[in-house]
């Protein structure tokens, strides 16, 4: 018998490290040639590593969280035949499972002069009756007397604070889960304070009259072919985006502070913020500059639902040069929304709901209205233009038969 150490293989862009993501397997478990052993995590998406030999798992070099370093040994797996002899295996311990934290939980109990209980109170019969006829528990009532004696003042006090019976006695919680921070949930975090502490943020909200296009949107799903997607209002605000970018160019780029540097972009590539069981990622409909509004749907579903489905590509995950970002039904009235480092534009959808508006000065209609929060680098994109372009981008909208011209 030999031993295999699997080392973590060179991931590409640089990378030097990468994150246990999840694991797979434990000490003893029997694996076989392909099975998935770990998933390892890097700055722009998930790579499971499956096991490159049969044999029987030794020892696990790490816990999910945990950083590995390219060239070190993840796994030591037990093989017939001599096994690789590049490196000494790396002992460890088994995987174990963060002890939950246990705080004892706290009882209140009926105070009493005495210090001492009984499970029949000491009162008189009268007392009793009383307590009868209300409902009241005298286990729970506080007795003033000798020995903890309750008298009549002190069942009155009781009822008149509210006891009754059958209500149960409120206990402070006081458990306290510490829950690790690790992951995509840790790469969320990190993305998210160096955006917040690096960018100067500038939110502008406005409302969209989005009426028209929602009838445009029935007529061109009604008419669809067996090929083509079910469009939701998100295609015509993808559109509208990249209508947007080809006016005001400065919004489609990124911003390098270290060699002060504004990096703008021929291509459009339109990331859109998608919530996974994993937690928030950006899937990118790349070039959608040379994209119809077919083939723009299709391909914002194809890579939301690998994101979705944890099967997205490193480059499906990167490469975006303005965002999107929607909740849908619950989208809310108004968001400000933290930019995708490090771009510096991000077009926030709120929900669409029914309101009386008024329509040529005098008529008031029911419109569907929708509310655009987006928030920009003020670095690199002046207050002006960013109303200019969220300006625009509504008048496509009001008027969908430009978002075709």
């Amino acid at each position: 018998m030999g031993q295999y150490n699997y080392k973590l293989p060179d991931l590409g862009e640089g990378l030097v490290e990468a994150e246990i993501a999840d694991i797979h397997v434990k000490v003893g478990d029997m694996v076989t040639e392909d099975q998935p052993l770990i998933d390892m995590m890097t700055d722009k998406a998930t790579v499971e590593m499956p096991s490159p030999v049969d044999g029987k798992i030794l020892s696990i070099s790490g816990n999910s969280g945990d950083m590995i370093t390219v060239g070190s040994v993840m796994v030591v797996i037990e093989i017939e035949g001599d096994g690789n002899s590049e490196a000494e295996p790396v002992k460890s311990e088994p995987i174990a499972e963060p002890a939950p934290v246990k705080a004892e939980p706290v009882v209140k109990t009926a105070p009493v002069l005495t210090g001492t209980t009984s499970e029949k109170p000491l009162t008189s019969p009268a007392v009793r009756r009383r307590a009868l006829e209300e409902g009241v528990d005298l286990t729970r009532v506080p007795g003033s007397g000798p020995a903890g004696r309750i008298n009549h003042q002190d069942l009155e006090d009781f009822i008149a604070a509210g006891g009754r019976a059958g209500q149960p006695e409120q206990k402070n919680r006081t458990a306290i889960e510490e829950i690790p921070v690790i992951g995509i949930r840790r790469k969320i975090a990190e993305r998210m304070e160096l955006s917040k502490r690096s960018i100067p943020h500038y939110s502008y909200v406005e409302e969209v009259d989005v009426t028209e296009v929602e009838k445009l949107r029935g007529f061109l799903n009604d008419n669809r072919t067996e090929d083509q997607p079910k469009l939701s209002i998100l295609p015509f605000i993808m559109l509208a985006t990249l209508k947007g970018m080809e006016k005001f160019p400065e919004c489609n780029s990124h911003y390098d502070p270290e060699h002060s540097l504004v990096r703008r972009f021929s291509g459009v590539h339109l990331g859109i913020a998608s919530q996974t069981p994993n937690g928030l990622m950006v899937p990118v409909v790349s070039h959608a500059e040379s994209r119809d509004i077919w083939d723009m749907a299709a391909e914002m579903i194809r890579v939301s639902s690998a994101a979705r489905a944890g099967k997205a590509k490193r480059e499906e995950l990167s490469g975006s040069t303005v965002t999107i970002t929607s909740l849908g039904k619950i989208g809310g009235i108004v968001t400000t929304p933290v930019i995708n480092y490090p771009e510096v534009c991000i077009i926030g959808v709120n929900k669409i709901v029914p309101r009386p508006m008024v329509m040529g000065g005098t008529d008031i209609k029911i419109r569907q209205m929708m509310n655009l929060s987006s928030s920009f680098d003020h670095r690199v994109v002046d207050g002006f233009v960013a109303a200019e372009l969220i300006q625009y981008i509504k008048g496509v909208l009001e008027q969908p038969a430009t978002l075709f011209m």
